[in-house]
């Protein structure tokens, strides 16, 4: 299979939504890799690299007091209500400014807490102008309990200026609980769910042309209700290059998730597994440690973007009486490469690679070089996220009395 057709292949593989790379630079790279024209296909790989590396994404939620405005902040960030970083809660609010929360892992993603509008004596377009709305990715508006006049002026504000939105109803569990406890013999979960639902689309459409999506939620549960369907939405209407950084800011609380931050990681990969296969062949230039450089760091970063990093995991040890380094012992991510002697991964690869460069030279080495790195960082990826899928079954894991898993070494590996 010619490199091209890899190329190609590859990125067919990925639905559009889940795709960091838009067609027209797909079919630009493509291009270049058929006319063997690679240094061309390196410079436009690593300016795509750069742009999605550095791509901020800002999120502003605005909503009235009282909505779960930030708890809904401090959800999206992974942050506890009471950790020093999170987004004050159960308090009036007092500003009229626009507060920044970065995320505490990833600090190209803000979200901004934006006072609700009945808090201000703004006009809705004076609002948003006060509150820089050109500045934000999209608007989230916050509702809760019932549907305000100023919700619906504040959307129609938003659509008047094409700034994409999505309105979330918030406190869901809340409503559900109030109408079981009042109710329990006609208690009917999805009768609820489908008057709500049907509330805030009416009112939407007094005010509106057409109907913006609705999402209904509960800050508590991320994996429920409408939260997983706003994930998507977000990821549908985000451009290509901002993908990646949203995926990789969402916390790994379903199946879907973790497939879609590794799908998105392995892309990433991808690219620079072709570039630096490219690089060893115009000419042959010594670029072969970029991918074996710090591999340490690289694997650290997919597992922090999994929920599997040091951090989390000790704080998911203590509820099991566990100390982080007996919970690992079931995590395949912290023994997928473990060797036998002193000589580290990135040694024992690199001693692999400058050997088989003595002998074979550039172009002949740089589909090896290519294949070796991109499995190695494809196997931890898939390992990582299996890893993330088991916790989403804590218990069942803790239970799971095995020992450390040693992935079986590739041919290729001496």
């Amino acid at each position: 299979m010619s490199w091209a057709s890899g190329f190609d292949k590859f990125f067919t593989n990925f639905k559009r939504e889940s795709k960091i790379l838009p067609e027209d630079t797909i079919t630009l790279i493509k291009y270049y890799v058929e006319k063997m024209d690679l240094q061309k296909a390196v410079s436009v790989i690593s300016n795509v690299l750069k742009d999605i590396s550095n791509a901020p994404l800002n999120i502003a939620v605005t909503g009235e007091t009282g909505t779960g405005k930030s708890t809904f902040i401090n959800a999206l960030r992974g942050v506890g209500q009471e950790e020093e970083a999170a987004a004050r809660t159960g308090v009036t609010e007092t500003t009229l400014k626009r507060t920044p929360y970065p995320h505490p892992k990833l600090p190209n993603v803000t979200i901004w807490d934006l006072p609700g509008i009945g808090s201000t004596t703004f006009q809705p377009e004076d609002y948003l102008k006060r509150m820089k709305f050109g500045e934000y990715d999209f608007f989230i508006i916050i509702s809760a309990t019932r549907f305000k006049e100023n919700d619906a002026q504040l959307a129609k504000a938003i659509a008047k200026m094409k700034i994409n939105f999505y309105f979330i109803r918030t406190k869901i569990d809340i409503d559900l609980y109030s109408e079981k406890l009042s109710k329990p013999k006609s208690f009917n979960k999805n009768a609820i769910l489908r008057k709500i639902r049907e509330d805030c689309s009416r009112n939407l459409r007094k005010a509106l042309v057409s109907e913006p999506p609705i999402f209904l939620i509960s800050n508590f549960d991320m994996a429920d209700y409408d939260f997983p369907k706003l994930n998507n939405a977000l990821l549908e209407d985000l451009p290509p290059h901002k993908r990646h950084i949203f995926i990789q800011s969402l916390r790994s609380v379903t199946e879907e998730i973790i497939n879609q931050k590794k799908d998105a990681l392995k892309q990433m990969v991808f690219l620079e597994a072709v570039k630096e296969g490219a690089l060893a062949m115009v000419p042959f230039v010594g670029t072969i440690r970029s991918l074996t450089r710090n591999l340490d760091r690289k694997f650290n970063l997919y597992r922090s973007s999994f929920g599997l990093d040091n951090a989390s995991l000790e704080n998911i040890a203590k509820d099991f009486n566990m100390s982080a380094n007996e919970f690992k012992a079931n995590l395949w991510s912290y023994h997928l490469f473990a060797e036998d002697n002193n000589e580290s991964l990135e040694e024992k690869l690199c001693n692999y690679v400058k050997n088989f460069t003595v002998l074979f030279g550039g172009p002949l080495f740089a589909g090896y070089y290519y294949n070796m790195a991109y499995y190695m960082h494809n196997l931890f990826l898939d390992a990582a996220a299996n890893d993330a899928i088991a916790l989403l079954n804590k218990e069942a894991l803790s239970e799971r009395k095995v020992g450390p898993y040693i992935s079986k070494a590739p041919d290729y590996w001496e």
